[in-house]
């Protein structure tokens, strides 16, 4: 059996359509300050963002139902929507409940993300899947590896992300660059394939790109102002004492 007759059957509006064709070729940038920062607010946040757009930016991905409400009625390109939480249980952190995706939907999220690796949470990944898709949103699987990938797509996620690899046991062994092949792996399935982790440069961006991805999102190196300062202190700091 191929692949896309396993899949289940999912049906595209023309306005999702509309927003995959925004983001495609584009960069989406990822506003999410260092967690308790000076930085950590919604106004912030909704600044960051616009501060985005202005720059170029076709998407943004935004967490937490607050900072996605105060950025909502700013902006008007596509919002990709997650809920980060911290479990004692488990290391899965993204939109791990129904719930979430429930609250990040009606609050304007056009694109729901969720962790879509095959580890333990409160619940399971189909369930959240099948909650984005029954919600009207679209769904991304923020994946760490082929087989993820190949389970969303079967499930119904639109946008396959490689956000996840270099982040999880199975793939903690990689080097410290972006997963290109992954990229190149999950293209085959035909869905659209977002770039996403450890892009900290625009070459990396461009990679991506070329790479096969139809977008690429950045975040530490556009809005982790503390991690962008630490790394030029840290030359700096080295050259001096060289």
């Amino acid at each position: 059996m191929k692949l896309a007759d396993a899949r289940i059957e999912v049906t595209i509006t023309p306005g999702q359509s509309l927003i995959m064709d925004r983001l495609r070729g584009g960069l989406v940038a990822s506003c999410q300050p260092v967690d308790d920062g000076p930085m950590d607010r919604p106004e912030i946040v909704a600044a960051m963002a616009q501060a985005a757009v202005a720059g170029g930016a076709v998407g943004l991905r935004i967490e937490g139902v607050e900072n996605l409400v105060a950025v909502r009625s700013l902006v008007d390109v596509p919002i990709i929507g997650i809920v980060k939480t911290d479990c004692d249980n488990t290391p899965v952190r993204i939109t791990i409940t129904t719930d979430d995706v429930a609250e990040l939907i009606k609050s304007g999220a056009d694109i729901v993300a969720y962790d879509a690796t095959d580890r333990p949470r409160k619940h399971a990944r189909d369930d959240v899947l099948k909650s984005i898709l029954a919600g009207g949103a679209l769904a991304m699987a923020d994946c760490s590896t082929f087989e993820d990938a190949r389970e969303a797509f079967i499930g119904g996620a639109s946008i396959l992300g490689t956000t996840l690899s270099g982040y999880t046991a199975a793939t903690d062994t990689l080097d410290e660059g972006p997963d290109l092949k992954l990229i190149g792996d999950i293209i085959t399935f035909g869905a659209f394939v977002m770039a996403e982790g450890r892009y900290v440069s625009p070459e990396l961006a461009a990679h991506a790109i070329r790479a096969g991805a139809d977008s690429v999102t950045v975040g530490s190196a556009l809005t982790r102002i503390e991690l962008i300062t630490r790394g030029f202190v840290d030359a700096v700091s080295g050259d001096a004492n060289a």
